[in-house]
């Protein structure tokens, strides 16, 4: 190896927590929660892709990008346009979003979670809820700030996928 070349990392030979050990649990998780949004979306009359939407305009108001609009939610759920709009139509009717047209540009339009449906999502995740705080409550502040780092770097890892 040449000075200029640097090694690759790779994981230790024995690797106390494997990466099979990791994937399991990811998928696992993941499966609930799946399993949790889609009753909530039985329970309200609606498809899966419409929980799915609605957690993305939930945090749209929590990003730096402002609030969600139509078009970036369809890039993020990978819909049609008239998936998209028949998504939307079917919340909006539902009560879950409003449609609001942008004050500075009229053509834009901006998606938000409509307050008496965040009642209905709190109420009905609100074991989910409990049962993290639980959870949490059974590891040290820094436990959970590794897991926080942790779950940031697999979402960004996850989105770099997506590009």
């Amino acid at each position: 190896m040449s000075s200029t070349d640097t090694p690759s990392p790779s994981l230790p030979s024995e690797d106390p927590i494997g990466l099979q050990e990791f994937a399991v649990l990811l998928r696992r998780l993941n499966g609930e929660f799946n399993r949790i949004a889609q009753e909530f979306a039985q329970s309200q009359g609606l498809h899966l892709t419409d929980v799915q939407a609605l957690i993305a305009v939930l945090d749209g108001d929590r990003d730096d990008d402002g609030p969600m609009t139509p078009g970036r939610l369809r890039k993020q759920l990978n819909l049609t346009s008239g998936a998209m709009t028949a998504c939307l139509d079917r919340l909006e009717k539902a009560g879950h979003i409003r449609r609001v047209r942008a004050a500075d540009d009229r053509r834009v339009v901006h998606l938000h979670y409509a307050e008496a449906a965040k009642k209905v999502a709190r109420d009905y995740f609100s074991p989910l809820a409990r049962g993290t705080d639980a959870a949490r409550g059974r590891f040290t502040p820094d436990e959970l700030r590794v897991v926080v780092r942790f779950l940031a770097e697999m979402n960004r890892e996850l989105s770099l996928l997506r590009r």
